[in-house]
């Protein structure tokens, strides 16, 4: 019953903050322009039909070449299609009107900030108008951005910053300094300003041509197919050849896809194992939510949105701290690992007399990780940009060319440190889980060998690493605060992507995971009031890591000092952590009620079991899903929440289509391998293993399935030695996303 209070009290809360940030509150406004500055800024929306003027009988002086350059051939083809579109136009020909209306305009609510009009993209690129047997006139869609408020002398501080960027279509013949000069020439006709900058930025021009695909696109597209081919045909093998599942070759399972679902899909009931911490799967489920939806702001911040000006409200409602404090979902991954690691391999550690197959542990770890994130790296270079058409197809929120130059980093996970251009962003959590987890044997011997002692040694160095981070907040002024302007550049990258500063809520985690370990099968009796005083203190933890700055969010308010943001980051770094220790044990002690009801429901299995490809995968259908994007949008809280539950349920099933081609086969292929270089006792327990499960391909965690990802995927002809226990168990602790907002 107590707990039953808390979590709708815990409900109903959330329900009000979602309801505050939802009201259309009064924007301030902005900043004041002149009734004379708007008429002019009005006259860009005749932009096309002056340029038509302008140019209705364009002459190669209206290219303004210089004088000691000789016009090369492409000017001069140029000057020939852009003069035969213009005598379209007047003659009234589809393919010229054509060009011309797909040019964008003024766009509507420059005040709002809606400084973008995309104009037609694909009535561009498809024109194709034969001229004579070898030359046609094509489209080429290009972005001009215009700096219209230092040209007309606006004073206004907000419209000043920003640039007025229109989508314009040209014969493809025109290269980018060709389109500027005549573009300036009618813009300064229009606005009577003089203006020589450069409007057009080459990297927006597209064209409906496609280059031959390199040697490296072809190779990720055959590698693709190779592993959707063998899961193919092993399904069709296992369906409809072999009818006795237990007759079914090794490889066979591996690869099928009907064996590999069916090892997804199955559910185990809450509390059938006393072994299984149960209520892990919602918490890793719920966070990676959490992750999902915080990127989700991420790329609805950067969109073509008409109401740009209305994110100036929304950044001062209660309900933006979910998604500016979505980095605590971060700490509850770093908070499971750390956990599962030490409580796992202690229990592994106790059967063997303290041994650890360390190389194994290592290597097991590695060829669970790396296989994926090098499909995603090919994946993300390559095939992105063959999976996107748009005017903003080039355009995205991060830039997958420079993997070229640091995807070596991701598959060494060193990327955190070793570089400031992290192939893959939202890898920068395996970076530091790996190197956590590289970590973890010292700890582990440690705890073994001096228990109590090391544990009281663990939260020293905890002590020791925030009091770094608070000195080093303090001396160089880094800040996590958004109104601070997040202090110095690399801010983020010692803050957030370092290991040793953003190692505190794993070093929770192990110490509570040791707690677990040497309290295995006790039961706590705790009395109601001190039921209340857990559950209240936990959740004033966590609403205090939350909505403590609500305060500071209100521009014109008060300023959260240094020391202000020292404290706050260092303290909520300990804090999460201290009060998810608190949710994990009043479940497992059954003190949980609703919540670890909701927590261990299984339905949360499947999920938890796909969650390392959808954080591999989320932000592939984001990044798409923004550069695809071909009008302008709006941005609310409740266009954010559609888009989410679009996004996942297309990652979700991007995850599922890879999981049984590429994860679980490659998981199972290591367990074979793995389980073939050990002893003997391997044949007399095949059949044993054979006969209890139906489906001897399986997804365990050996005796803790409720471990993060990613699940350790066996076959049933695999058996783990008390030593390999300890190093499989470990390895098959968290990966999952992060909350990057940079």
């Amino acid at each position: 019953m107590v707990k039953s209070i808390v979590i709708i009290l815990l409900l109903k809360l959330i329900a009000g903050l979602t309801l505050i940030s939802a009201m259309q509150l009064k924007i301030p406004p902005m900043d004041q322009v002149e009734p004379r500055e708007f008429l002019e800024m009005r006259k860009l929306q005749s932009l096309n039909l002056e340029f038509t003027q302008q140019f209705e009988n364009i002459t190669l002086k209206d290219l303004e070449i210089p004088s000691e350059r000789i016009p090369s051939l492409q000017d001069l083809q140029c000057l020939a299609d852009v003069g035969l579109w213009m005598n379209g136009i007047s003659s009234a020909s589809m393919w010229s009107i054509k060009m011309i209306d797909a040019w964008g305009s003024k766009p509507a609510g420059i005040l709002s900030l809606n400084i973008i009009d995309l104009g037609n993209y694909e009535q561009c690129i498809n024109i194709n108008q034969l001229i004579a047997t070898n030359h046609a006139i094509k489209g080429k869609y290009c972005m001009t951005e215009i700096p219209f408020a230092k040209m007309l002398g606006i004073e206004s501080s907000v419209i000043r910053s920003v640039s007025l960027k229109i989508g314009v279509c040209f014969p493809s013949s025109c290269s980018s300094s060709n389109m500027d000069t005549l573009l300036n020439r009618a813009i300064q006709s229009l606005l009577n300003v003089t203006h020589s900058g450069e409007l057009i930025n080459p990297d927006t021009c597209q064209t409906a041509d496609r280059e031959p695909f390199p040697g490296l696109t072809i190779f990720t597209i055959v590698l693709l197919s190779v592993f959707g081919a063998l899961a193919l045909l092993a399904t069709l093998y296992d369906y409809f050849i072999c009818q006795d599942q237990s007759q079914l070759p090794v490889l066979i399972k591996i690869f099928s896809i009907r064996a590999s679902s069916r090892a997804l899909f199955r559910t185990t009931n809450p509390k059938s194992n006393p072994n299984v911490i149960d209520c892990l799967h919602g918490m890793r489920c719920m966070s990676l939510l959490w992750v999902v939806f915080g990127h989700e702001y991420m790329f609805g911040l950067v969109q073509p949105n008409i109401n740009k000006w209305s994110i100036y409200h929304w950044i001062q409602q209660p309900f933006q701290n979910l998604i500016v404090h979505g980095v605590f979902s971060v700490d509850t991954f770093f908070f499971l690992s750390g956990l599962l690691v030490i409580m796992i391999a202690l229990r592994s550690m106790g059967k063997t007399k303290g041994k650890l197959n360390v190389p194994l542990m290592y290597l097991h770890r590695y060829l669970r990780l790396a296989p994926l994130v090098g499909v995603a790296i090919l994946v993300y270079m390559q095939l992105l940009p063959l999976l996107v058409s748009g005017p903003l197809s080039n355009n995205g929120v991060d830039d997958y060319e420079k993997c070229e130059r640091t995807w070596f980093w991701s598959l060494l996970f060193v990327q955190n440190y070793a570089t400031t251009e992290i192939c893959l962003g939202h890898t920068w959590y395996l970076g530091v889980d790996m190197q956590l987890y590289l970590l973890s044997p010292i700890f582990l011997f440690a705890l073994y060998k001096w228990g109590k002692k090391a544990a009281i040694g663990i939260v020293v160095l905890m002590i020791l690493l925030l009091v770094w981070m608070f000195t080093l907040m303090m001396v160089k002024e880094y800040s996590v605060y958004p109104r601070n302007g997040f202090g110095p550049a690399d801010s983020n990258r010692w803050l957030y992507f370092s290991t040793h500063l953003h190692a505190t809520p794993w070093l929770v985690g192990a110490v509570f995971g040791y707690f677990l370990h040497v309290n295995r099968g006790k039961s706590f009796k705790l009395t109601p009031l001190m039921v209340w005083a857990g559950w209240l203190l936990s959740l004033a933890i966590i609403f205090a890591c939350e909505f403590s700055l609500v305060g500071y969010d209100k521009f014109g308010g008060p300023m959260l000092t240094m020391l202000g943001d020292a404290l706050y980051y260092t303290l909520t770094r300990l804090g999460w952590p201290l009060a998810l220790c608190w949710v994990v044990f009043a479940c497992m002690q059954g003190y949980g009620g609703m919540a670890n009801s909701f927590l261990s429901c299984p339905l949360w299995q499947p999920l938890s079991k796909l969650s390392y490809s959808v954080y591999i995968w989320h932000i592939l259908i984001q990044e798409m899903n923004v550069r695809r994007i071909q009008t302008n949008t709006y941005f609310s809280d409740y266009e954010m929440m559609l888009k989410f539950w679009s996004d996942f349920g297309f990652t979700v099933l991007v995850s599922y289509a890879t999981y049984v081609t590429i994860e679980a086969p490659l998981g199972g292929l290591e367990s074979l391998l793995l389980s073939r270089s050990k002893p003997s006792p391997v044949a007399k327990t095949v059949p044993e293993i054979i006969k209890v499960e139906k489906n001897p391909i399986s997804i365990v965690n050996v005796d803790l399935e409720a471990a993060p990802i990613p699940m350790k995927i066996t076959t049933g002809i695999e058996i783990e030695t008390a030593a390999d226990e300890a190093s499989a168990s470990a390895a098959a602790e968290t990966n999952d996303p992060q909350m990057n907002p940079n």
